[in-house]
């Protein structure tokens, strides 16, 4: 997969999640899980695009890294939310999955940028 595919792929995602939420749940817990969860999907596509500049190897990683984290921390908010309830939209196992798959992605890129 081309660097620019991953990025294309991080932007889509994000892009769905705000969707997802163009209407805000009512409920405090829905409201909190959303911002949240809005916050780290759209910052995992940010960090990523700073990787891709990133001046030295080790730069890199590091923002691949926090790229990383983010991805894992928007996979545990909607795994929250769908075990609450807090659903409306039938897209929440699609974005299960992608969020499961781009994981997945960056930590081979991760790996791989350590073996280079």
């Amino acid at each position: 997969m081309a660097y620019q595919d991953l990025a294309e792929r991080l932007e889509d995602f994000a892009a769905q999640i705000i969707k997802l939420y163009a209407v805000m749940p009512k409920s405090y817990a829905g409201q909190y899980l959303a911002q949240q969860l809005i916050r780290s999907a759209c910052s995992s596509a940010l960090n990523y695009g700073e990787a891709l500049g990133a001046g030295t190897k080790k730069d890199r990683i590091h923002k691949l890294r926090i790229s990383l984290k983010e991805l894992r921390e928007s996979l545990r908010n909607l795994n929250i939310q769908k075990k609450a309830d807090l659903f409306t939209s039938p897209k929440s196992d699609i974005l299960i999955k992608e969020n499961d798959e781009l994981i997945r992605i960056v930590v081979t890129l991760i790996k791989n940028t350590n073996n280079d």
